[in-house]
């Protein structure tokens, strides 16, 4: 009689065992698969998903088979974990009793029933859910089993085959029409495809901006002290205008008005998983590298599960114990003041779910625990827990109002008086202007008058962590895909720099796309389907009815594609050709370009065999065209991506190659 405990992942199966056992669990290979054992039980890791959906081996060619048969073939699973799926197997025949223990999403309520189905359906299930890796809450937990939910994980089964089939059949359609094949495909999707074409449209709005040029009146007014003010008008569109007024400006003024108020600043409110990417994204953090050591913190018992829509800590949190726990560490004096508190009360935010509570810490960690990436995303998730409890911040705010021979210029002034819950959370920059001691009615002297000519600005590029709180606002992805699909557009070589500019290939499939088969590249579609994903986790309709719709929107889009092929071919070739070319040969004027030989990659003129101007390029890595350039050759800069790896900065290929001629010299 053996108990089987199934987990997500290798790690979260030994911290689970440990648990249980009391430290007593010993490891244990079977199929080349880690399992961990104590009396009467064994927990083994998954290592996510052990099947992947595809389409049958028939499919696989892409020249043979024509892309919109993809959207009704079937789907078929396929195993990517044999090891593990052996080892399962081997462990099911001895069991009595199995119990799921992945985390609990759609993406783990599924990894979950993938396993039961290629197990025994006499052996009894039953499923535990936790929201942290604790002993507390496992032990909590496997006290209190419940039900498998198959809807959840349908919810999710659905997601895959979507993606799937839209994914393969517009990606082949795409890289087929432009000749990009092997590693080199354009990749297009439900959700990534969205996504780029907002960042494309943005950079159009930024190509297309035409500065407008206006004028500010600027006085500087001084008593026992000095402050600028500003006309009240704001921005003048005539330079004229604000002439006139600058000129009849006499050497004294009057504070004709003072206004003083105290203003509080609520506390923030907990970390759902949109805001703690965008607050890690503030502090230098990727959203993906921010997921993934949120993750490893999770896993270790540090912090709670990071993949939640909540911004609201459940009843059963008992705050006063979490918060006491960190009067022996290094936070003891933001807890021992929250301590004092008689009634510890969070802020709440507007969305309140039941799978997960917020992001927040569950167990005291020091920094020699962890590394030093990991610590501070440790640290910015205990600062923002504290700061929910804390009080408000306290501004003194100030508003002055100059008369200067008629003209009204105003001024206003802030100081901090209280820091309230900033103190715990010291992430925003405290902007502190202080004015002069001023009374209302004394006269100014106007020491200097100055008119600034400025101009209107462009809407400004997506930083990650915007971006990922405009794909939520628009319904794009979920929280725990949305900086998948950012990481995603770098690997593809769609985007670069951060904030994220699209590259030439990005135009030219964004607006190929758009002309050809515009719903592909608007958000309206696929938010669509993520409701009817969210219905199939709620029960009220089925999976294949959503696969099914999906399939039947494709249909439609590919009617308008196939109706163009040849449009479509024309004019991602042409734009495709753009995102090669570098600059002008400095030898003949004419363009340079990415080009491939049997050698490999290297920059050549494409007047050859005329002129035979040429620079190397690394021999691995996607190579982007950035739109910077060098000053002193004219060549954009190059950047290379492989996965896995940092970006390379490689720069002007010119100024690379004559700095590499150098060192060859001074090395020889």
């Amino acid at each position: 009689m053996m108990h089987l405990i199934i987990t997500e992942k290798h790690s979260t199966a030994k911290r689970i065992a440990q648990i249980l056992s009391g430290g007593k669990a010993k490891q244990k290979k079977l199929n080349g698969a880690n399992v961990y054992e104590y009396p009467d039980t064994k927990v083994i890791g998954l290592s996510g998903h052990i099947v992947n959906v595809d389409f049958p081996p028939e499919y696989n060619n892409w020249s043979d088979v024509d892309p919109q048969e993809l959207i009704g073939a079937d789907i078929i699973l396929v195993p990517t974990q044999k090891k593990i799926i052996s080892a399962l197997r081997k462990l099911a025949k001895e069991a009595s009793r199995i119990t799921i223990a992945t985390d609990y999403d759609r993406e783990g309520e599924l990894i979950g029933v993938e396993a039961l189905r290629l197990l025994p359906s006499s052996i009894p299930i039953d499923r535990v859910r936790y929201s942290a890796i604790t002993q507390a809450d496992i032990i909590k937990a496997f006290a209190n089993t419940t039900k498998i939910d198959f809807n959840l994980a349908s919810a999710g089964e659905a997601r895959q085959k979507i993606d799937l089939v839209w994914g393969a059949a517009l990606t082949r359609f795409i890289s087929l029409s432009s000749r990009r094949l092997g590693k080199n495909f354009l990749s297009v999707g439900r959700v990534q495809t969205p996504l780029l074409a907002l960042l494309v449209e943005r950079e159009k709005e930024i190509d297309a901006f035409e500065p407008t040029p206006y004028w500010e009146i600027y006085v500087t007014c001084k008593n026992d002290g000095e402050f600028v003010a500003k006309h009240v008008k704001g921005r003048f569109l005539e330079k004229s205008e604000a002439e006139i007024i600058v000129s009849r400006l006499g050497p004294k003024g009057t504070l004709s008005k003072l206004e003083q108020r105290r203003k509080t600043q609520a506390p923030p409110v907990p970390f759902d998983t949109t805001e703690f990417l965008r607050a890690a994204s503030a502090i230098g953090f990727t959203p993906a590298n921010a997921m993934r050591t949120a993750e490893n913190l999770y896993t270790n018992g540090w912090i709670s599960y990071p993949r939640t829509d909540n911004t609201v800590y459940p009843k059963s949190l008992d705050a006063r114990a979490l918060i006491k726990m960190f009067t022996e560490s290094e936070f003891l004096d933001y807890a021992a003041s929250l301590l004092k508190k008689k009634v510890l009360k969070p802020t709440r935010g507007r969305k309140e779910a039941t799978d997960h509570p917020p992001i927040h810490p569950v167990s005291v960690a020091n920094r020699r625990d962890l590394n030093t990436y990991e610590w501070r995303i440790y640290e910015l998730i205990v600062r923002r827990f504290f700061a929910t409890f804390a009080s408000p911040a306290v501004w003194e705010r100030t508003k002055v109002t100059v008369e200067i021979d008629g003209e009204l210029f105003n001024a206003d002034g802030s100081r901090l008086l209280e820091e309230g819950w900033r103190w715990y959370y010291p992430y925003y920059a405290v902007k502190e202007t202080i004015l002069p001691s001023l009374r209302e009615g004394e006269l100014l002297e106007i020491i200097e008058v100055d008119l600034a000519e400025k101009e209107t600005q462009p809407p400004p590029r997506y930083k990650q962590g915007d971006l990922i709180k405009k794909m939520e606002d628009l319904g794009l992805g979920t929280k725990s895909t949305r900086h998948e699909m950012i990481s995603k557009l770098y690997a593809r070589g769609y985007v670069h720099g951060n904030p994220l500019r699209p590259t030439s290939t990005a135009h030219a499939v964004i607006e190929t796309l758009e002309k050809y088969a515009t719903p592909i590249t608007k958000p309206d579609m696929t938010c669509v389907l993520e409701k009817d994903m969210d219905k199939i986790a709620e029960g009220m309709i089925d999976e294949e009815n959503v696969v099914q719709e999906s399939r039947e929107m494709l249909d439609v889009v590919f009617e308008k594609l196939d109706v163009s092929m040849e449009d479509v071919s024309r004019t991602l070739q042409e734009g495709l050709r753009e995102d090669k070319i570098v600059g002008k040969c400095p030898d003949c004027n004419s363009d340079l370009m990415i080009r491939r030989s049997r050698r490999g990659r290297f920059i050549g003129c494409t007047n050859y065999p005329n002129c035979s101007f040429s620079l190397p390029l690394p021999k691995s890595g996607r190579i982007i065209v950035t739109s910077k350039k060098c000053e002193e050759h004219g060549l954009h800069h190059v950047k290379i991506i492989t996965k896995g790896r940092r970006p390379w900065d490689l720069g002007c290929p010119h100024c690379n190659y004559l700095e590499w001629q150098k060192s060859k010299k001074e090395l020889f």
